[in-house]
């Protein structure tokens, strides 16, 4: 066999493991905000040596909103899970447009009118661990 017709082979075999890699999960956008833009860094919830969640924070459509995706290996793991996200008010030491779900993928805080203040998005389990995303003034 040639060496193209060998590198045409190994290319084509490979193509199905490619195809097959799931995409990374993103974040679209936010309820009733088709424009929102991830600011800060991401956070990661830890709960009994394992990831449970992403927390990130957004701004767009004038607010800033928090985001909660809970990891797919900690689906497939546990059969319930609750959690909350929301905006930190660093400026009032305040959260705002808290969300609470149980057995729910993803959750977006409500908006919070807080693009003026220093704000990061906050993630946690009731009575259990958190994270916070990086602040942003």
């Amino acid at each position: 066999m040639s060496r193209i017709a060998k590198t045409a082979l190994a290319g084509f075999l490979a193509v199905p493991a490619v195809v097959g890699i799931p995409a990374i999960a993103h974040a679209e956008s936010a309820p009733g905000c088709s424009s929102t833009v991830q600011i800060g860094s991401t956070a990661h919830i830890n709960s009994g040596g394992q990831t449970f969640a992403s927390v990130k924070q957004f701004k767009g459509c004038g607010k800033n909103w928090a985001y909660l995706y809970v990891w797919a290996g900690y689906r497939s793991s546990h059969s319930s899970w609750n959690a909350c996200v929301a905006v930190g008010d660093n400026n009032t030491h305040s959260l705002e447009g808290t969300q609470c779900r149980t057995k729910t993928k993803e959750i977006w805080s409500l908006s919070a009118n807080t693009l003026a203040h220093c704000t990061q998005a906050v993630g946690w389990i009731p009575n259990g661990p958190s994270a916070k995303s990086s602040e942003r003034c």
